[in-house]
């Protein structure tokens, strides 16, 4: 295995972050960054400018008296930095905010320890501080470990082992200044280094893929979720529905369906604009989801219609449901910018039938809801035993 001396391994380290900064800037070029991402990115320019501090230290090119102690300082930032990225990105802000103080303070611990003038003391500094902000890097990517995906896990175990080898690498010096045995200085430098390389290289792709991982996980749910009332979509009911139906066609408790739509929501658009709708639509949601259990289902089909799935729940039961939510939305004025509204809405109630389809159990609970709203509005209505 070929050996690289300090000045070519901390010159790759300057290069390699270098490229990365660059790859960062065409990467979403343009588009909006995710808070957790920018500080990411910022993270990573403070540590190519270190890197390229600390090679031009090594090889002469500025004074090292100047060069070195910077270089290490500015390492230690980025690395504060980018462990506050991640708390960032976990919605930990309260860890987010802790870091930048650790990271003056870090800062500070390592130039007194450098003012000293004794190496031993100078590594111990630096690779702790290095070893203990990677660790708080690996805390952050452990966060919610049972949801993680697993690039997630891997992240924060590579990140946690290779952390606990810059660390042991300042304190065996420190504490083992003849080496031990096998384990000579030059070893350990190897060892540190490689972990520091390879920090960066998984820190850098590793945290990349994450992003394009959480992304496309959002796009999915975006897929299945109504972003105005904040409940499924059409499409993410129907989805909710296919169990129930298989279930319904096996003897056992009935699941109803309740379709709602609201009283005059086309005036509400046309009369207040369509944010006073979209206020209208959250606030009858939130509404509606007070009155349901955990297992019930709440979903906006389209416009100001909504449909409830009530699992092991009768016709008569949901009809009582639909009634406490048919209540609460006409005592409960929707306040917007431009007037208070006054708003009702007409339920249809079915229960799920064993020879249902989706079509046809929709049209039966959507002739309920009509029904109600012929007979005067802001009512009840249940499906006929003989209907569709």
């Amino acid at each position: 295995m070929m050996n690289l001396d300090s000045t070519t391994m901390v010159l790759v380290l300057a290069l390699g972050n270098l490229a990365l900064c660059s790859l960062l800037f065409f990467f979403d070029y343009g588009a909006a960054r995710a808070p957790g991402l920018a500080s990411w990115s910022l993270s990573r320019q403070v540590q190519a400018a270190a890197w390229v501090l600390l090679a031009l230290g090594g090889a002469r090119v500025l004074p090292e008296a100047l060069a070195l102690p910077a270089g290490w300082a500015l390492l230690i930032g980025g690395v504060a930095l980018e462990a506050g990225s991640l708390w960032e990105a976990a919605n930990r802000p309260r860890w987010r905010r802790a870091m930048v103080p650790l990271a003056v303070a870090a800062v500070l611990v390592f130039l007194v320890c450098y003012l000293i003038d004794d190496i031993g003391l100078r590594n111990l500094a630096a690779l702790l501080l290095l070893g203990g902000f990677y660790l708080l890097a690996a805390a952050a990517l452990a966060q919610d470990w049972r949801q993680a995906g697993m690039l997630q896990r891997v992240l924060a175990i590579t990140t946690a082992l290779l952390a606990l080898v810059v660390a042991a690498r300042g304190l065996l010096v420190l504490v083992m200044p003849d080496g031990w045995r096998w384990l000579s200085h030059e070893l350990l430098r190897q060892l540190s280094s490689a972990a520091l390389y390879l920090l960066m290289l998984a820190g850098a792709f590793g945290c990349l893929l994450l992003a394009r991982e959480r992304l496309q996980a959002e796009l999915a749910r975006l897929e299945t979720v109504d972003t105005v009332a904040d409940v499924p979509n059409r499409r993410g009911f129907f989805a909710a529905l296919a169990p129930w139906m298989a279930l319904a066609r096996r003897p056992g408790q009935p699941t109803a369906l309740v379709v709602l739509d609201l009283d005059g929501f086309k005036r509400v658009n046309d009369g207040y604009g369509h944010p006073a709708g979209d206020v209208v639509l959250r606030h009858v949601a939130a509404l509606c989801k007070r009155q349901l259990r955990d297992s019930d289902q709440l979903a906006r089909l389209v416009g100001g219609e909504f449909a409830l799935l009530l699992p092991r729940t009768g016709g008569a039961e949901a009809a009582l449901v639909a009634e406490r939510m048919r209540a609460a939305i006409e005592a409960a004025p929707v306040k917007t910018e431009r007037a208070m509204i006054s708003m009702t809405a007409s339920f249809g109630v079915t229960t799920i039938r064993a020879d249902d389809s989706n079509a046809i159990l929709l049209q039966r609970a959507g002739e309920a809801m009509r029904a109600a709203k012929a007979a005067g509005r802001n009512r009840v209505m249940q499906a006929e035993e003989g209907a569709v």
